[in-house]
């Protein structure tokens, strides 16, 4: 049994499957099989159970990818809304136990806006979370703007999670190597590598000059940018560049999270680079198990103070739970 730490545990990035909009999932997206999608549609007992054993006290629930990301705007926008009604009704069921990001319908962003706010001013939900391509185009497309502004208007984040990688890329550089390690386009490199380029490509587009108090995580410990942003800034410093401030932006509207990424020189790099107050823990859930997240908790080189606002501290004012 992990030994529980003196504050509460609050992890970010927890996953679950909506059996109608999973079965919209198709090819590599679709079923997971075996016992990570039995967690998946668990809303109840096992994730409780799993998160007792691990010492966690809240999850924020999120869909797990693609979500409605890859679905036409009429099949999308209602979807959206019984997704999100139903994890609020599994929330309500263990109100002390569970958060929720929404599922937005990025097709329409009109829509996708006001399902946003919808969720937070009638359900509670914390925020949204959207993944990777919005039906293959980048969310810093001025379409998508409007999401934007209601978050920084509702003062919510958007957690970018992310997707698979657009499938001219897939097909380049990961193709040779995909059968024997199909992770490689998931989570070893092609996951972070998409999120991360939409991450620079919303600080280049000018979203945070437009919203400059608009709130975006990251997770996997940003992606890989905090261990690049001294030279994503500096090679952007360059004369003969338009001048965006890169560092200063990504310090100042990005939070990052902990989640499937367990590593003490990475944590300090993150820390170090953007401050303890900028990161929260998050495990992964199902896709990783619970325990070595918090058990690694444990172990991390820092002090008790700072343990407890990666825990929960930072997760509190965020979010405001």
């Amino acid at each position: 049994m992990f030994q529980k730490p003196r504050c509460q545990v609050i992890a970010l990035e927890e996953h679950y499957w909506d059996k109608e909009l999973a079965s919209h999932f198709t090819g590599i997206e679709s079923g997971r099989g075996g016992e990570v999608e039995k967690r998946l549609y668990d809303l109840g007992e096992l994730r409780i159970k799993e998160m007792d054993e691990a010492g966690i006290d809240v999850q924020v629930l999120s869909h797990g990818a693609p979500s409605t990301q890859k679905l036409a705007a009429d099949i999308a926008v209602p979807l959206a809304k019984r997704v999100n009604d139903r994890l609020h009704a599994a929330i309500s069921t263990h109100p002390t136990r569970f958060a929720g990001f929404a599922a937005l319908p990025t097709a329409d962003p009109a829509a996708a806006a006001d399902e946003l706010e919808r969720t937070v001013t009638k359900l509670g939900f914390k925020g949204a979370m959207i993944h990777g391509l919005a039906n293959g185009v980048f969310l810093d497309d001025k379409r998508f703007w409007p999401i934007f502004a209601r978050a920084e208007q509702l003062d919510v984040p958007i957690y970018l999670h992310p997707g698979l990688p657009h499938a001219g890329v897939m097909e380049a550089y990961y193709n040779d190597y995909a059968k024997d390690f199909p992770m490689v386009v998931r989570a070893a490199w092609g996951y972070t590598v998409e999120t991360a380029t939409l991450a620079i490509r919303m600080v280049l587009s000018g979203l945070f000059d437009a919203h400059p108090r608009l709130k975006i995580i990251l997770g996997h410990l940003g992606e890989t940018l905090p261990f690049l942003i001294w030279r994503i800034n500096a090679a952007l410093s360059r004369p003969g560049h338009k001048q965006v401030g890169f560092r200063d932006v990504f310090c100042r509207n990005f939070y990052i999270t902990t989640s499937g990424n367990f590593s003490n020189p990475a944590l300090l790099c993150c820390m170090m680079e953007m401050g303890i107050d900028r990161i929260l823990f998050s495990v992964d859930y199902p896709f990783v198990a619970n325990v070595p997240g918090t058990r690694w908790m444990e172990s991390v080189p820092l002090c008790d103070e700072d343990k407890a606002k990666v825990l929960s501290g930072n997760a509190k004012r965020l979010l405001r739970i």
